[in-house]
């Protein structure tokens, strides 16, 4: 079985566990999914983002800085149990969801921009979610008490980052360079086989556990609606502050408010042993913002104006 969990009401005790095959399963499809878009990433997509340095700095500073910073302000604030709120520390530490670069499309916003953000985001998430979630979730007692018990080695972390998005972003950039036609080809297949292998993963997963899903999804469900609605509108407003136009503002808004909440769960599996409450919100975070974002894409793409 995909999953196990025990029959224990605490939150804590809901013990979402990957058995071996599971985790290397998830471990692989990860890889997978980002090998396929660093297919379609080249040189030129960081170089189009070195010439503009502020559209850099407001998509780093609203992902990687303000959106960790504002959600452990509404930590403090809400004061969620621990595992929750260690979990929305892990959602907002993660790098944008590969399905930002789709969701702008459709929005009509800057697809180029989107594509080349993700890849910048790829590059420097192998440092920054390690950091972040270790910075953020060492501030915060009963958070701090979670990293203690166990254990999370921030050298093990960075190697699994590097692993399962470092390694498949430089591989699949050496073959779109040197063998573009068969790189096109491969993107073509693996891109949309890559994703329905991952959804199907977490399809069988919940299949296995709807009665723990739907006895417990009404613990979060607020928390990630409100975290990711308010994760959309700091990059929307961050991008505004900073006099990006409209096309930027919606690609930076899709960029920090799709997180990558696969690679979110998969370190939750990895380093805290499916510990109930993170992997119950990260879960539900990975399935939520995939229909918000068609939403938002949706709207802005009827109501986008030349």
């Amino acid at each position: 079985m995909l999953l196990q969990i025990s029959s224990n009401s605490s939150i804590d005790a809901i013990k979402i566990n990957f058995d071996s095959n599971g985790l290397w399963v998830l471990n692989i499809a990860i890889a997978v999914i980002m090998f396929g878009v660093a297919l379609a990433i080249t040189v030129d997509d960081f170089k189009r983002l070195l010439k503009n340095p502020k559209i850099v700095f407001v998509g780093v500073l609203s992902q990687f800085i303000l959106l960790p910073a504002f959600t452990f302000l509404g930590i403090l604030l809400i004061k969620p149990h621990p595992s929750f709120a260690l979990g929305m520390m892990m959602i907002a530490a993660c790098p944008g969801g590969n399905v930002s670069n789709f969701f702008s499309k459709m929005a009509k916003g800057n697809a180029a921009l989107s594509v080349s953000l993700t890849a910048f985001a790829t590059l420097i998430c192998i440092f920054m979610t390690p950091f972040n979630l270790q910075f953020w979730g060492s501030l915060y007692e009963p958070t701090n008490e979670i990293l203690k018990t166990v254990e999370l080695n921030w050298v093990d972390l960075l190697q699994l980052v590097i692993l399962i998005l470092g390694i498949p972003l430089v591989c699949g950039m050496l073959i779109k360079h040197y063998f573009t036609l068969m790189a096109g080809k491969i993107e073509r297949i693996l891109k949309p086989l890559s994703m329905l292998v991952f959804i199907a993963l977490i399809c069988i997963a919940f299949s296995q556990n709807l009665d723990v899903f739907i006895n417990y999804i009404h613990l979060v469900l607020a928390l990630v609606v409100f975290h990711n609605i308010f994760a959309f509108l700091l990059g929307y407003y961050t991008a505004k502050l900073f006099g990006l136009d409209q096309k930027d503002r919606k690609t930076i808004a899709m960029e920090t408010g799709i997180q990558n909440g696969g690679l979110g769960l998969l370190l939750i599996f990895g380093f805290f042993d499916g510990l109930g409450g993170m992997a119950l919100l990260a879960a539900f975070w990975g399935i939520w913002d995939v229909f918000s974002g068609m939403a938002l894409a949706t709207f802005w793409g009827r109501t986008h104006k030349e």
